[in-house]
């Protein structure tokens, strides 16, 4: 019986929260770059990597929607779903073969934040999982197979509202690794390649509330 009355406390409580909560839905866009763990010296190296490669191997982007429910208790939640695309290309070890490991994904961050500010200023955290959209792809004799379809990470950051344009800066990384083998279809051959990584990933974007 007092489980009973705990639950449906509970369930009063969300609902009168969620009675008077505000929600917005957006519109957002990300620049993403590939980076290590989230510090100054490898957020500096991989924005200068950016730039003297001109964007490529490891310069990717998002675009989707998001949905943000403010409470009055200044607490809000953050679903959002994006298309990611970026890719990482290496060469195998004693060929001129190279592999570029695409990611193509859906993306679904579920954050949950706390607006400072009154709501110019938001910071959030939460799980995101992505769901493997590219296809198995042949590089020379090496033809892709894409063991694991979903991942999961998470993400931190923070965002500016100014009127309805919003600008955000976060950090991914991983719960979970994207699992690959490149199989030498040479019929001499048994050879295989493993990749075994989810790379983290530095955001900046920019969103339009509606």
């Amino acid at each position: 019986m007092k489980q009973i009355k705990k639950i449906l406390s509970t369930l009063f409580v969300t609902a009168s929260l969620l009675s008077f909560s505000q929600v917005t839905f957006g519109a957002k866009a990300n620049i993403i770059y590939q980076t290590g763990d989230p510090t100054w010296e490898n957020i500096k190296n991989g924005t200068v990597d950016a730039y003297e490669d001109k964007g490529k191997n490891n310069v990717g982007y998002n675009a989707g929607i998001s949905l943000k429910i403010d409470t009055p208790l200044g607490i809000f939640i953050q679903p959002e779903l994006y298309y990611t695309t970026f890719s990482k290309e290496f060469t195998v070890d004693g060929t001129t073969t190279k592999i570029t490991v695409k990611n193509n994904r859906a993306d679904l961050p579920v954050l949950v934040g706390y607006n400072l500010l009154g709501k110019t200023l938001g910071v959030y955290a939460g799980p995101v999982a992505s769901y493997n959209l590219s296809t198995d792809n042949q590089f020379n004799d090496f033809k892709e197979n894409a063991t694991k379809e979903f991942t999961l990470g998470y993400q931190f950051g923070a965002q500016v509202t100014i009127s309805k344009l919003v600008v955000s800066a976060r950090y991914e990384g991983a719960f979970s690794n994207d699992q690959r083998e490149y199989i030498n279809t040479n019929v001499s051959s048994n050879e295989v390649i493993r990749y075994d990584n989810r790379p983290s990933l530095l955001m900046f974007g920019v969103g339009l509330n509606f």
